[in-house]
């Protein structure tokens, strides 16, 4: 378990709150940013703490929660950073639903499920106003109602607001090309855009069937140990190929098609909730 501040006390006073006596457990703690799973008898909460770079984002990250429907953080300051608390989302991330997929263990009805369910979770992010910024295959978190709750606003923003000074992308490996390539020209602050959003997600969910990113970097030329402005360059110019395995032909295709085309052309998350739909288990 990671060790918090006296000065944070506070973030721990405002989980005992919500749930009372705690058990805490250390859930990652890497470039200044960690969290702990909060658990006591009323219930579960997560904490969240930065510092140095990192107490900008939580503190931004926190906004977001404040702002967006469906969502409730306390949050506030310390001597080195922010921190935040909110209540834990519990239930199986979409990755994590997919994993029968990727086995060969079947589970395609249910994964299809989940995957309607995530487009939807981000067009109805999108029509209350949103970019999520950084969706991931951990990023959706499936309830046992069918519900999906998104997790890690970072880089989120609401349309016609730029809440940051200087963008470097996100996931490399879901990066929309014309995100990537706003980053190398700028100007900076590059804006985040609900229909890279899109992309990210088709990607998201072509990781969930492969186990494996959409782009085959070997294919490129880009083996291990290629820098990230290299690579960036070769989305940005779309001189990455899609990977060619396909265990799932049929909704592999609907994705491919979201992946190759431009932003212009892309569906929207709701149209790509419905092209899902439409795939035979």
């Amino acid at each position: 378990m990671g060790e918090f501040t006296p000065a944070a006390d506070e973030a721990l006073k405002a989980a005992r709150s919500m749930c009372g006596p705690l058990e805490l457990a250390e859930i990652s703690n890497r470039r200044g940013s960690a969290v702990w799973k909060a658990t006591g008898p009323r219930g579960i909460a997560s904490i969240k703490l930065g510092t140095g770079e990192a107490a900008e984002v939580t503190a931004r990250e926190a906004s977001v929660l404040d702002q967006i429907p469906g969502y409730t953080v306390t949050a506030g300051r310390f001597d080195d950073g922010v921190w935040y608390v909110t209540p834990w989302l519990a239930g199986p991330s979409t990755w994590e639903v997919f994993r029968p997929v990727r086995k060969g263990d079947g589970g395609r009805g249910d994964a299809l499920a989940a995957a309607v369910e995530l487009c939807r979770a981000v067009a109805d992010l999108h029509a209350e106003g949103w970019v999520h910024g950084d969706l991931q295959p951990q990023h959706g978190i499936h309830g046992a109602d069918g519900t999906v709750r998104l997790l890690d606003f970072a880089w989120s923003r609401r349309l016609g607001s730029t809440p940051w000074t200087a963008f470097d992308g996100t996931m490399m490996h879901l990066t929309a090309p014309e995100s990537a390539a706003a980053v190398i020209t700028g100007p900076q602050p590059v804006d985040t855009t609900q229909t890279a959003d899109v992309h990210a997600l088709a990607g998201t969910l072509w990781t969930c069937v492969t186990g494996t990113w959409p782009l085959d970097y070997e294919a490129a030329g880009l083996g291990r140990g290629t820098p990230i402005e290299d690579m960036r360059k070769a989305i940005a110019t779309r001189a990455v190929p899609l990977a060619t395995s396909t265990p799932w032909p049929t909704l592999q295709a609907r994705l491919r098609d979201v992946l190759l085309a431009g932003p212009d052309d892309r569906p929207s998350a709701v149209e790509l909730a419905d092209l899902v739909r439409a795939v035979d288990a």
